[in-house]
This record gives C-alpha cells, structure tokens and sequence, in this order.
C-alpha cells in the first residue's frame, strides 16, 4: 500500500511539473520581429544568452551552469524536443516574466530585438 502511495505521489508531482506553467494564448501567439534563422540574430541572440541565462542554463542550453546546480528547479534541456516545441512566443514569454527561481529578464533585457534574437539562438539550441 505505502508503495502504491509513493507512485502515485512522484506521477503526481511529474503531471504537475510537466503542466507548469501558464502561458496566456496572446503570448503563445506572438510572432517574432526578428527573422530567427537569421544568422546575425542568433549569435546577437548569444551575446544576450552568454551575459544573462549561461550561469544556470550552460553554454548549450542544457541545464548545466554553475549556478543551474544550486536549484531547486530543473533548469531545463532547450535542445529537447519537448523545449523547442514550445512557440516562439512561449518562449519569448517565459523569458521575459520568469516564474519561480527563474527571473523576469523584462527589466534587464529591454530592447525588443536582443529579446527575439534570444529566442534565436535558444532555437538554435535543437538536437
């Protein structure tokens, strides 16, 4: 019975993880001013990667930073293809209001181009 309980329980916790967090359908929709595949835009894109999201989400985008360990969160795969069937829009939101452990970047990253062209380079980021 306790071993049923303790299934139940870590599929409990993964459902949660996995539905996460809200993205509002307006910004699911939102549709990039920057031409992602854009090979300026991405390593523009890497600039702002390097200075901001590095330290926790590694070089690649694979959740091995330095600080990435210290989380109590997951700080994710962006090379997964579950990370990048997220919309650009998704992702542009997500950065940009952060949730949890992982920080609104709206007040460090103003400038709308160096926010798309992130958005690039995590595209880039694909297995």
């Amino acid at each position: 019975m306790l071993m049923v309980a303790v299934i139940l329980l870590i599929a409990g916790s993964a459902a949660a993880q996995d539905k996460g967090w809200e993205v509002p359908a307006k910004a699911k929709a939102m549709k990039p001013t920057e031409n992602l595949a854009d090979k300026s835009v991405i390593a523009d894109g890497k600039a702002v990667w390097y200075k901001h999201c590095k330290a926790c989400h590694g070089s690649k985008g694979l959740g091995d930073g330095p600080k990435g360990a210290m989380l109590k969160a997951d700080p994710g795969d962006f090379s997964s293809a579950k990370f990048q069937a997220q919309t650009d829009g998704t992702l542009y939101y997500k950065t940009i209001t952060g949730k949890g452990e992982m920080p609104a970047y709206a007040k460090k990253i103003t400038n709308e181009d160096d926010r798309w062209a992130l958005v690039a380079y995590m595209r880039s980021l694909k297995k």
